[in-house]
């Protein structure tokens, strides 16, 4: 059986350990989810239904969220993998991660996502028949249906797009420890020793901004896996980064000691983007500075939040304990509660401040019942990505010493 050799710091902690910090980092990043796509409903960005409000306002608030919500959750899931190898063994680890991702995406997509196609082509062409018709005739059809407009791949993922992609990943960088174990500690060695000083705000924003830059013209994002070749190189790249730099220490030394210089930059770069956004990217110069701000901007916040959460975040709590085991089933429900209760809401003539208000509380309401619900029925429990009740959990630690 193939055994841990990744090298580590001698005064790192043990495997088996957590950081509270990024618990609450992975917290508030799903957390987020739930405004960013309530949000969804109301700008001119293309979504799975509309409200009949449009709030121009919300586009640059929401383009503070866009360019790190996600690229920051795949992070941390590197980082968390590389903590789960001090518990398991490769094999178990590939087949736990398997386990606690592929089914929930199975059972999302065939129980849980559907609703969300259904109130979409309700909405798009009046679909007249009920859910039962639309679910037997059309959702299980594996191909497109409702083509030209809109023209949608059934079934579908949806939201859990990212679940998809995470294992992939995974499964991915378990291939690679199995036939070269050795290699992540070789490039962990190089990059911790580069990365600990100012290179840490200058190398990863220029990656990012060339994937930006080479990649997206030719790959727009679609999130349908194959030919997603950005969003691949993107998340790829930053789950890996987690990965291979979960035990330097002088990394994290650097993001929390960088953090407040870390965030001044990023608002002078997201400043920038929305100047050069506002022009709609007129020119090569401009798409190009477009690209370098929006990489820049990217990476600095995600360091920036990293940071101040070391320095901050770093007491556990019974809050804490709840929602690290929660999140993943908020995450699992929440787009799908949103479609219904804004459909539901649909020509009711709500100012946009209720329906949207009506819209969260609805949401959040909705997630705290499924959990609540699905973590005392042991048969639900894996359908939502949750531990059997026999499994042990990580231990947690406070950080007492630099977090490792």
């Amino acid at each position: 059986m193939w055994q841990q050799t990744i090298s580590q710091p001698p005064d790192s902690a043990s495997g088996s350990e957590r950081r509270i910090d990024l618990d609450w980092v992975r917290i508030a990043a799903f957390g987020l989810l739930i405004f960013y796509h309530v949000g969804m409903l109301y700008v001119s960005w293309g979504f799975h239904i509309k409200s009949a409000h449009r709030i121009a306002a919300l586009e640059p608030v929401m383009l503070v969220l866009n360019p790190w919500r996600l690229a920051l959750l795949f992070l941390v899931s590197g980082v968390a993998t590389r903590f789960m190898l001090g518990k398991y063994k490769l094999g178990p680890l590939l087949r736990s991660r398997s386990a606690r991702l592929l089914i929930p995406l199975v059972f999302g997509m065939l129980v849980i996502v559907p609703p969300q196609a259904y109130d979409q082509i309700v909405e798009a062409l009046g679909y007249p028949a009920g859910f039962v018709d639309f679910y037997q005739r059309h959702y299980l059809a594996f191909g497109p249906q409702f083509c030209p407009t809109p023209c949608i791949l059934l079934p579908t993922w949806n939201h859990l797009w990212f679940v998809a992609y995470l294992w992939v990943y995974t499964m991915a960088l378990g291939g690679v420890l199995a036939l070269a174990p050795g290699l992540l500690g070789w490039i962990e060695r190089r990059l911790a020793s580069a990365l600990s000083g100012v290179l840490l705000l200058v190398v990863p924003p220029l990656l990012l901004a060339a994937y930006r830059l080479v990649l997206l013209p030719h790959f727009p994002s679609t999130h349908a896996l194959f030919g997603d070749w950005y969003n691949h190189a993107l998340f790829a790249t930053v789950f890996l980064f987690g990965f291979v730099l979960a035990r330097a220490a002088a990394i994290w030394e650097a993001m929390e000691r960088l953090r407040w210089l870390a965030l001044s930059l990023a608002a002078v770069f997201f400043l920038c983007f929305l100047a050069v956004w506002a022009t709609r990217y007129g020119g090569m110069p401009l798409k190009i500075l477009a690209g370098l701000a929006y990489g820049s901007y990217q990476w600095l916040c995600m360091l920036a939040l990293l940071g101040f959460a070391r320095r901050w975040l770093t007491a556990d709590s019974p809050a804490r304990r709840y929602l690290t085991d929660a999140i993943f089933p908020y995450y699992i429900v929440h787009q799908t509660a949103i479609i219904m209760i804004a459909h539901a809401l649909h020509g009711q003539g709500l100012p946009a401040w209720l329906e949207a208000g009506i819209v969260i509380f609805g949401t959040i309401a909705a997630c705290v019942a499924t959990y609540e619900i699905v973590r005392r029925v042991t048969i639900l429990r894996p359908l939502f990505g949750l531990r059997m009740a026999s499994e042990p959990a990580m231990p947690v630690r406070a950080r007492s010493q630099p977090a490792q």
